[in-house]
């Protein structure tokens, strides 16, 4: 049985690629996400101070975005300065085999893709 493009990919409500994964795959959510790997339990300003090119308000909406999608556990401690913890949810960790698996992709691709870029880029404007 053939299988319809539109029926696989076209309908945005229930197609996982851009469903999920257009949830998670944007400049900045994979990263948030190794750094909560890597630090366990983070606070707001200690996520913010290891990605550095990242504005507060960009974390902001990306922690919530996680969050919403049942990736980081938001815990707010009812003291006064309020104190707010992000960590990864079991399904958040689960996601962490594959982003492994996309990184070590990247890594062995990095410069094979960019002297492809460079090449493009040449051809264009030779063009």
């Amino acid at each position: 049985m053939e299988v319809n493009i539109w029926e696989k990919y076209g309908d945005p409500e229930h197609c996982p690629v851009r469903n999920v994964v257009d949830r998670f795959g944007d400049k900045w959510s994979v990263l948030v996400l190794l750094v909560l790997e890597d630090g366990q339990v983070l606070r707001f300003n200690e996520i913010y101070t290891c990605i550095k090119t990242i504005s507060q308000k960009m974390l902001s909406v990306t922690l919530k975005t996680l969050e919403a999608d049942g990736l980081v556990k938001r815990t707010v401690y009812p003291q006064i300065p309020p104190k707010v913890e992000y960590e990864l949810t079991p399904r958040g960790k689960s996601l962490l085999p594959h982003i492994h698996g996309l990184v070590g992709w990247a890594v062995e691709n990095m410069d094979g893709i960019q002297e492809t870029r460079a090449s493009y880029a040449n051809s264009l404007r030779e063009s």
